[in-house]
């Protein structure tokens, strides 16, 4: 199947359910929902045909990111507790060994051939750690601006990009090389980010949440400029914000078809979505859970799953109805988490 092919919705973990679609034994890999719990030692494997949890990662203290092989053979999860990647049996969800950092870490990235996972460092001087998921070793530390919260892959695969609260910058390497690409200085601390795509898969927009900003920053990946800051909508009458902190917007996703952006508001406990490429605002779903830390989506982007670490669940929300239809109890305090496809 060509690249263009496989990158053509925008969304890593289309290309790899493409992928895993066609290779043998994929009829026995379901899709999965990996809930990280940021205050336990427990992450939670949720089916979204049930929105049910069916299964439980033990034994990982104070876990942050997680990521998924693309072949499922692997959950990756960083482990903040003893600073290490640890690497959890796609099929037995029991943790299998663990891959030192050079720091304290925050959230995790796959590279789409699933040979690499990066790590963001949040521990001075910071970095983004590179792990070689063959031979299971840090291989090397990609050297940033500022401390990193967050690490990506974008859509295509071709470049790792990380984003800095502490240093207000995002750096963006080859994947290939492994050298620096660019990086873009904000007026803010840089939080989540999510990418949207050009019709030939290349990445064409990066979304950047600001520290103290309600709403997200656009970032035209091919000029490296800011070209749009948006605000997310005020609450309507009658309604209150929540204590929210520095992050009051925390976590977004872009569907497959890459037509709709979804945003967590934290400081107004809703789920908002966007059109794409006008970014006008379609409305938002009030979330029943509170904290909107992150969000992920399922493969055909119908559904989107909302860490609430204030209530301990997950909001499943309705995308097309922008609808909360179910909450499902977790672990203690969720924030991260990813889809994948899991034996």
């Amino acid at each position: 199947m060509a690249k263009r092919d496989l990158v053509h919705g925008g969304l890593a973990v289309v290309a790899m359910l493409a992928v895993c679609a066609q290779s043998p034994g994929a009829a026995e890999k379901k899709v999965r929902i990996i809930q990280t719990n940021s205050a336990g030692d427990n992450v939670h494997v949720i089916d979204p045909a049930t929105n049910t949890v069916v299964g439980v990662i033990e034994g990982i203290e104070v876990n942050h990111g997680a990521a998924v092989a693309p072949d499922g053979s692997r959950i990756y999860v960083s482990n903040e507790a003893e600073s290490t990647v640890d690497v959890v049996d796609g099929a037995t969800l029991k943790v299998i060994g663990h891959v030192k950092l050079s720091g304290h870490p925050n959230n995790i990235a796959v590279g789409r051939d699933g040979r690499r996972v990066y790590v963001g460092i949040i521990e001075a001087p910071g970095g983004v750690d590179v792990i070689d998921t063959v031979a299971m070793k840090n291989v090397k530390t990609l050297q940033t601006r500022g401390s990193i919260h967050n690490a990506y892959v974008t859509p295509d695969g071709d470049y790792v990009v990380a984003g800095s609260i502490a240093g207000k910058t995002i750096n963006v390497f080859d994947a290939k090389t492994e050298q620096p690409a660019w990086v873009l200085e904000m007026d803010l601390g840089v939080r989540p980010m999510a990418f949207s795509a050009n019709p030939d898969g290349s990445t064409k927009w990066i979304f950047v949440q600001l520290s103290g900003f309600n709403g997200f920053a656009v970032v035209d990946f091919a000029t490296r400029k800011e070209i749009q800051r948006i605000k997310n909508p005020d609450l309507p009458p009658g309604k209150q914000t929540v204590p929210a902190g520095s992050d009051p917007s925390h976590g977004m996703a872009v569907t497959p078809d890459q037509k709709t952006l979804v945003v967590c508001s934290r400081l107004n406990n809703y789920l908002y979505a966007y059109s794409l490429p006008d970014l006008k605002p379609l409305g938002g779903a009030e979330l029943g859970g509170k904290g909107a830390a992150w969000v992920t989506l399922t493969p055909d982007g119908k559904t989107a799953y909302v860490a609430n670490p204030v209530t301990n669940d997950v909001s499943v929300i309705d995308v097309k109805a922008l609808k909360e239809v179910a909450r499902i109890p977790v672990g203690f305090v969720p924030k991260r988490n990813t889809t994948g496809l899991l034996p």
